[in-house]
């Protein structure tokens, strides 16, 4: 009352399963463990701060070493502790990026007497990173969850019953977010367009349909060529270079 603290009193109870007040809680918990970790000085340093990644509970500690990353990490824990958390040794991971794969091979981190694992890839936040910093593994892991998706709605992508302007918001709408979540930050080879358009065009035939050749009276598979005419709005490849480049002017507006 009155702007006034009140004297300190035991809490028995926790708050209740999908109470909305516990992320609020935790969320003022571990900003308070990151900023004892950025007291340190130490680690990668971008636009003038010295960068740890978190979202919620997932916390990615960047260094420009294996030393510097095994100091935040301990500065971690201990700043956890005072608050009551704990850091999850069995889930908790530390990857090398560097073209040579043999940097560092000896060295090993623990904390508490646990070592934790090096791994060559790790997904954070849906994204698969790699020790190479290699797009290939990220595009493969979501071309895998867009065959699920393409799956799960091929029915609809060739029925009668649908126009083809709905099934082309289907796939946009739908299957095409599955595909290019994160795309901002590719870096495309050749290679990696061509698996891309294979797998638009590969959608657009099914949507289409086939078509009758005036001549022999066949029905045959549209060609590539085919499909720009009945598509008209911009494919998958350029879709990637415009959020590219929409990415790159947010990054350049930011202090």
């Amino acid at each position: 009352m009155g702007k006034n603290f009140s004297e300190m009193f035991p809490i028995r109870n926790g708050l209740k399963q999908g109470d909305a007040l516990s992320p609020l809680l935790f969320n003022f918990a571990l900003e308070y463990a990151i900023k004892r970790v950025q007291v340190n000085q130490d680690g990668l340093k971008l636009k003038g701060t010295h960068q740890l990644l978190a979202y919620a509970d997932d916390v990615n500690i960047l260094g420009g070493s294996v030393h510097t990353v095994k100091e935040n990490v301990e500065a971690l824990i201990f700043a956890t502790k005072e608050i009551g958390l704990e850091v999850n040794a069995d889930k908790t991971k530390y990857m090398v990026m560097a073209r040579d794969p043999n940097v560092e091979r000896g060295h090993s981190v623990k904390f508490d007497n646990t070592s934790i694992e090096r791994v060559e890839e790790f997904k954070y936040l849906g994204t698969t990173l790699t020790d190479q910093n290699s797009i290939q593994e990220e595009i493969k892991s979501k071309l895998k969850l867009r065959n699920a998706c393409y799956h799960s709605l091929q029915n609809l992508l060739s029925s009668r019953l649908l126009s083809k302007n709905l099934k082309i918001k289907i796939y946009r709408d739908i299957i095409l977010p599955v595909v290019l979540y994160g795309c901002e930050t590719w870096s495309l080879t050749l290679r990696e367009e061509r698996r891309l358009r294979v797998f638009e065009n590969r959608v657009l035939r099914r949507v289409f349909g086939p078509k009758r050749d005036e001549v022999t009276g066949e029905w045959k598979k549209l060609h590539n060529e085919e499909l720009n005419d009945p598509y008209s709005l911009p494919n998958i490849v350029r879709v990637v270079k415009s959020r590219r480049m929409r990415w790159a002017g947010h990054v350049e507006r930011m202090g």
